[in-house]
């Protein structure tokens, strides 16, 4: 994760507003990456997140989909999953070198060490939802999920989530839910976030010294 300065306070009490002007001084223009399972709110939160910090909103599968010039399942059909990582790093690579995002990220993103590449370049935000949420969403969304076509998809679901939990723990921050409203859990991860952003170190009182080789002071380089 990208180093953020602490010049304000921002972790709000219990009914206290948050300070919201000086969390998005703090975080610099950091990207938000939002990861988790499909059917976890990753597209839902990241509108209230935006919004609340002056940011704008990036969905990384609809960015995909219009590099490609074609829906996600179809890239799927037409060349398959691999083809589809590969456009979706290439695709996040881009996305990376752009600041004051929230980005919703595909599900399935966290497979590739290349992508955490991108993503530590900010902050990681595990959304986590429990599988019997996860299930209840995904069979009510009308979208197409190409790993979840066909008969049994609760058992896919399952085995890819298992697949997938050690890589979402490397989030910098996980969110846990229980079905609550996308601008609760956006709220959520604003009063979570002071407390993963690093501070940085102050620079030395003294100017730093340095010594030649015979042990004898000479003027430092700042």
């Amino acid at each position: 994760m990208a180093v953020a300065p602490d010049d304000d306070a921002v972790t709000a009490e219990p009914n206290e507003p948050l300070n919201t002007a000086a969390l998005r001084r703090r975080l610099a223009g950091l990207n938000l990456y939002l990861v988790g399972m499909m059917g976890a709110g990753k597209s839902a939160v990241a509108g209230p997140l935006a919004a609340a910090l002056g940011y704008r909103v990036v969905d990384a599968d609809r960015a995909i989909e219009q590099v490609a010039g074609k829906p996600i399942a179809a890239i799927f059909e037409q060349e398959g999953e691999d083809a589809f990582r590969s456009l979706e790093t290439a695709v996040l690579g881009q996305i990376a070198s752009w600041h004051s995002l929230v980005v919703a990220t595909g599900g399935g993103v966290v497979n590739r060490s290349e992508n955490w590449g991108h993503m530590q370049q900010g902050v990681v935000i595990w959304l986590d939802a429990p599988e019997a949420l996860l299930l209840q969403r995904l069979r009510n969304d009308p979208t197409p999920r190409p790993l979840l076509q066909g008969s049994g998809a609760a058992e896919r679901l399952h085995a890819l989530l298992q697949q997938r939990l050690p890589l979402y723990g490397q989030a910098d921050l996980r969110i846990a839910q229980q079905g609550e409203a996308p601008e609760a859990i956006a709220a959520s991860v604003l009063n979570a976030l002071p407390g993963v952003l690093k501070t940085r170190q102050a620079p030395p009182a003294n100017q730093a010294g340095l010594q030649n080789a015979a042990g004898q002071s000479v003027p430092s380089f700042n």
